[in-house]
């Protein structure tokens, strides 16, 4: 078994087509992590660490994530065997605590490269894709009625999105709900709208706007409320019809155990990173699936490394309900991969080939970075 030669980070930053109004934040540009494993047989893996407006989203950082890989990981796995994954894995998570988007990226690449000297595709070591595409939904938040209206419309048209969730929660409840029915009534039966709160709602805002929402023809609310009010977002899923998704609480296999013990959201957002990498985002897979809880594939606005990764394991999951948000790449003004993961028939398309079945585009990667020198962890095998 090959060992770990090299580990490579590059922290790039990405124009995004539009400002992405959150609740905490508006959005311009991207920061990336990415994460290059080489391995002394030649072969190499990739990798991605990304989060959504810096650490006003969460506690790690595009700056963190890359400090924790070059700092600890990095020395930790170098020398190892690249095939025994699980052995791989043991001592990143023994070696750094939490930072699961930093842990993610890594073993991102891990698998990547096993699979690429296996000549098959990421899914197939997850037990085989069932699936060639999965329906993919589009964000909306842009703050403007009539600009999210045109944009969906036009999405709608093209057969490129008829699933909609709209960025909530910068504004007063009532103003959010008739920016979500405008847009609703707009689009009719063509669109699924959706809504995510981004943990913005006290628990009696997130009473009124669930109920006004439900009223409006809204499918579904994400994180309604701050993600430690576990039993507060129970008391919303038990007392409303329209499907409260948990997010930003479901931080590994633990918190979805928490959260299914007591059924205390309908759907889980499952997102790679913020699982801490595909072996425990299968695992949140596993207990949600248990649990009859509803999946839905999240993103943290990843470009084609991550989201390429992330839909082999989704290819793998026999029933996502609530469909997948996938569609981070489509966000910035430019690919860094070399032939961009493909969107059409209001889905996106299982990447074929060996490991993620993607390769990126090296000189994107040295246009957009942050500096010019990668941080390189090498040692003597």
């Amino acid at each position: 078994m090959p060992k770990i030669d090299r580990v490579e980070t590059f922290l790039i930053d990405i124009p995004t087509i539009r400002g992405h109004v959150l609740s905490m934040t508006t959005m311009t540009v991207q920061s990336i992590v990415l994460v290059r494993l080489r391995f002394e047989d030649g072969s190499d893996g990739w990798g991605e660490g990304t989060t959504i407006g810096g650490m006003r989203y969460c506690a790690e950082s595009p700056e963190s994530i890359r400090l924790a890989i070059d700092s600890y990981i990095a020395p930790a796995i170098s020398g190892l065997e690249g095939d025994n994954i699980n052995a791989a894995l043991a001592v990143i998570e023994t070696t750094v605590r939490g930072n699961p988007i930093a842990r993610a990226a890594v073993e991102m690449a891990l698998w990547d490269g096993l699979a690429r000297r296996l000549d098959q595709p990421i899914a197939q070591l997850f037990g085989g894709a069932l699936h060639d595409s999965l329906p993919v939904a589009w964000t909306l938040a842009s703050g403007n009625s009539q600009t999210d209206i045109t944009e969906a419309q036009q999405m709608i048209e093209t057969g490129r999105h008829n699933i909609f969730k709209l960025k909530i929660g910068k504004r007063p409840v009532r103003d959010d709900v008739a920016h979500v029915a405008a847009i609703k009534a707009s689009l009719g039966d063509k669109a699924s709208v959706r809504v995510d709160v981004n943990q913005s709602w006290s628990l009696s805002d997130a009473r009124w706007g669930l109920a006004g929402l439900q009223d409006v023809g809204c499918d579904l609310v994400e994180q309604p409320i701050p993600a430690d009010q576990i039993s507060n977002l129970k008391a919303l899923t038990d007392s409303i019809n329209i499907a409260v998704m948990a997010d930003e609480a479901l931080q590994g296999p633990k918190d979805a155990l928490r959260l299914a013990a007591d059924r205390s959201a309908d759907v889980f957002a499952v997102k790679i990173a913020q699982s801490g990498g595909l072996k425990r985002a299968a695992e949140v897979v596993a207990i949600a699936r248990s649990a009859d809880i509803g999946l839905y594939a999240g993103t943290m606005l990843e470009s084609g490394v991550s989201t390429a990764t992330a839909l082999q394991l989704f290819a793998t999951v026999r029933h996502l309900a609530w469909g997948t948000e996938l569609f981070g790449p489509l966000l910035f003004r430019d690919e860094i991969l070399q032939t961009p993961l493909t969107y059409q028939n209001f889905s996106v398309t299982i990447p074929e080939g060996p490991g993620s079945g993607v390769e990126v585009d090296i000189s994107k990667i040295e246009f957009y970075r942050r500096d010019r020198t990668a941080s390189l962890h090498a040692v003597q095998i």
